[in-house]
């Protein structure tokens, strides 16, 4: 039987997803009005579907639940590490350690190889069982590099309940979407019209 992929929200990408990997990852577990939730990564399928629309994996590769766990996992600790930084608090070392983890598990630099007809050659070794490694060693790295580099101070959390997504603020900017920002609007304007009511 197979899979279906679920078709993303209506929600554009937040600002700094199409730079950001991981802040792409992140924001794959969306919380919607209502106490509904949207998870892209919540089969092997979609997992897959993710990674190849990303290019961190082929279409046929034939994701199991086990390497979707992994994705899944990986996302937990880098929403972990954004948490942290958009709040200014101490990062959990379990977080951390996933990250440094991921990013090591996989050759870094091309491998030298041997062929017995053509001879030397160097390359970057990416069999389908790794493959998963591979992506999450790219997501990792990216991880690493939002949190240290000149767009860590622009991290922050959409500030529109109750949405959980991240973003790259850009000026006075504090929310995901449009439709985040016209759910808060509306929620102060309520909040206003109720305070002058009493």
């Amino acid at each position: 039987m197979k899979e279906s992929v679920m078709e993303e929200p209506a929600l554009p990408p937040a600002t700094g997803e199409e730079e950001h990997l991981s802040l792409a990852l992140a924001n794959s577990a969306i919380a919607m009005a209502g106490g509904r939730t949207a998870d892209l990564l919540g089969t092997p399928a979609q997992v897959n579907h993710w990674l190849t629309e990303r290019g961190l994996a082929p279409v046929d590769a034939g994701m199991m639940e086990m390497c979707a766990t992994q994705v899944r996992s990986l996302r937990e600790q880098v929403r972990s590490l954004f948490a942290s930084r958009a709040a200014g608090l101490p990062a959990l070392p379990a977080a951390v350690t996933a990250i440094n983890d991921a990013m090591t598990r996989v050759p870094t630099a091309p491998l030298l190889r041997w062929d017995d007809k053509t001879g030397p050659y160097r390359t970057t070794p990416h069999p389908t069982t790794e493959i998963v490694d591979h992506a999450l060693a790219a997501v990792a790295a990216d991880a690493a590099d939002l949190l240290t580099g000149p767009d860590a101070e622009r991290l922050t959390a959409c500030g529109s309940t109750p949405c959980n997504r991240y973003l790259l603020r850009h000026g006075r900017r504090h929310w995901c979407s449009t439709r985040c920002g016209d759910r808060a609007r509306a929620a102060r304007a309520y909040a206003r019209r109720t305070q002058s009511g009493t």
